[in-house]
């Protein structure tokens, strides 16, 4: 197949990026951020996760978060919501869309959350259903899709399975996750290919992590087959804390470089998103592991 003419970027760096940040940020680094972001012409922003600050310190001002958003036009700010507390925290701040998360391996759900993924999916039932009655669209995401950390290689099937139920349950799209990195291009091709037998691709997006370098190869291999929606992280800021050597999402600014350069359409203006990378990393104190920010700003140095 032929490449998209346009994809949109699902930005997560303020949430999936922050979340496990071992300093704390704060409110207003992370409503600065977001603001740039659309600045920068994001179109989606996961901005923050409505979960216990006791599992997740870093998404404790979630609320605060939300209703301190500067809300720019034609912007959409989403929020993570895995229960009913979480979606009713989420819906009083007037939040446009939310997310729920899944996952395509037994053990991976039994360590983190303690049931079967069958479980899993009944406790999205009534989030899903409370979202739709308030009019606010619900995306799912399923992690683990290339592998997992406790039983290695995930059968692409098992990967349909819990997608197809996740998108008839009502979610509007399905976000598919290799959450440890360990991908590569065929094997992200057969994953997709056996998904796609359930689901359309215009109702996928890819979400891949850089732990082995391959995320840019992985959505290159997906986007050959329709992929027209991405998960990144600005400065690839991120990781999975449930997922021993999950390194980080792939960085946005690279995302971007790569489409700009197969003349895929973004709306995105690539200088002020790396801009906004090396703000941010400078902001939390740590690398920044986007190669095309750190080569935007060494160039904007010497120039």
């Amino acid at each position: 197949m032929a490449f998209p003419e346009y994809v949109r970027l699902v930005e997560v760096g303020a949430r999936d990026g922050l979340q496990n940040e071992p300093n704390p940020v704060s409110t207003e680094t992370k409503l600065e951020l977001i603001d740039r972001l659309g600045a920068a012409g994001i179109s989606y922003i996961e901005a923050a996760s409505f979960v216990s600050p006791k599992w997740v310190p870093q998404m404790g001002d979630a609320r605060e978060v939300m209703t301190g958003i500067q809300r720019r036009p034609g912007i959409t700010y989403a929020a993570l919501t895995p229960n009913i507390k979480g979606l009713e925290g989420a819906l009083e701040t007037g939040v446009q869309e939310v997310a729920v998360f899944g996952a395509a391996s037994e053990s991976f759900t039994q360590k983190n959350i303690n049931c079967s993924i069958a479980e899993s999916l009944e406790r999205f039932a009534p989030v899903i259903e409370m979202a739709q009655k308030a009019g606010v669209p619900v995306r799912g995401y399923v992690s683990t899709v290339l592998g997992c950390p406790y039983e290695g290689e995930i059968a692409p099937q098992k990967v349909a399975e819990v997608s197809k139920t996740l998108f008839e349950m009502g979610c509007y799209e399905i976000s598919l996750g290799d959450t440890i990195g360990v991908g590569t291009p065929l094997k992200a091709k057969r994953m997709l290919e056996a998904v796609n037998r359930h689901i359309p691709m215009e109702k996928l997006a890819a979400h891949f992590h850089d732990t082995y370098g391959q995320a840019l190869a992985n959505l290159y291999a997906v986007l050959e087959e329709g992929i027209s929606v991405v998960d990144s992280s600005v400065a690839g800021l991120g990781g999975c804390p449930y997922a021993k050597g999950a390194s980080g999402n792939v960085a946005s600014e690279d995302v971007v470089y790569l489409l700009h350069g197969l003349g895929i359409k973004t709306n995105i203006n690539l200088q002020l998103l790396a801009e906004t990378g090396d703000w941010i990393t400078r902001s939390i104190n740590r690398p920044n592991r986007s190669k095309v920010g750190v080569a935007f700003m060494a160039g904007k140095a010497s120039s």
